[in-house]
């Protein structure tokens, strides 16, 4: 968290900012600051200019200047995207309930006397100039049969390992991997590459349910699944005992009964 859901309502959110000039950059935190990247090379970057489209990739945000300048943003788990003061999402599985301003991070200042900038209790998030936008996979939300195919449905490695991969598939992260893969009824630790191709069609139905519902409902923390991410808990489904697992380096919670 905040995975590619969060990220699209951080985008859609920054859409508040385009079209305002620019006057200055707060960066306090150089930790923050990712790669060759400083304070002093955004400013120089876009200072002056505005902003004149917010994109989305995978878990990544691009705000593009009207000079042609990419300016990068991640959330990390706990990151909240801010604009003139409103918070583009309320809450964070994982992150505090305070609101802190001690947590920002980053800010872009317009010369109207607004602001936008993130606010990150654990610093896991990051800002860069000119991502690299080659590195990452075929993003969540428009990924095809075919991509899903060639990317993921491949190889010995657990399914939930290769959907996690952000240069397969941007944008899932723990809680919509763990959510499709209940639906689907599909074992987070198989191989990846022993699902059949009624199987992999099935997943992609639930993936673009999933975020559908997401998207709705607020966050990547509504799942059905949701409420039972805790020791001993039963599947919502079946009643069966939910296995908690690390798989794909991460907790896992799957059915013991209806994934396979």
């Amino acid at each position: 968290m905040p995975e590619g859901v969060e990220i699209e309502i951080y985008r859609q959110a920054a859409e508040a900012a385009l079209f305002r000039h620019i006057s200055a950059v707060e960066a306090p935190d150089s930790w923050f600051l990712k790669g060759q990247t400083t304070g002093e090379a955004v400013a120089a970057a876009i200072v002056g200019q505005q902003f004149v489209a917010a994109r989305r990739l995978g878990k990544l945000l691009i705000l593009d200047s009207s000079d042609g300048d990419r300016l990068g943003l991640r959330f990390g788990m706990t990151g909240r995207l801010i604009v003139d003061e409103q918070a583009a999402i309320g809450y964070l599985e994982y992150s505090s309930a305070r609101n802190d301003p001690k947590w920002d991070r980053f800010a872009v200042r317009f010369a109207d006397g607004g602001d936008l900038r993130i606010r990150d209790p654990r610093r896991l998030g990051g800002v860069i100039l000119e991502p690299d936008e080659a590195a990452l996979g075929a993003d969540v939300f428009s990924v095809t049969l075919g991509q899903l195919v060639d990317r993921v449905f491949v190889g010995e490695v657990a399914v939930k390992a290769r959907l996690l991969d952000q240069a397969r598939v941007a944008g899932i992260g723990n809680l919509i991997a763990d959510e499709v893969l209940w639906r689907a009824g599909m074992d987070p630790a198989r191989s990846a590459g022993s699902f059949e191709p009624k199987d992999q069609r099935r997943f992609l139905k639930h993936l673009r349910a999933v975020l559908a519902d997401f998207l709705r409902d607020g966050g990547s923390h509504t799942g059905r699944l949701q409420p039972a991410r805790i020791r001993g808990a039963r599947c919502p489904k079946d009643g069966a005992p939910l296995l908690r697992r690390q798989v794909g380096g991460r907790t896992t919670f799957s059915c013991s009964q209806h994934q396979r």
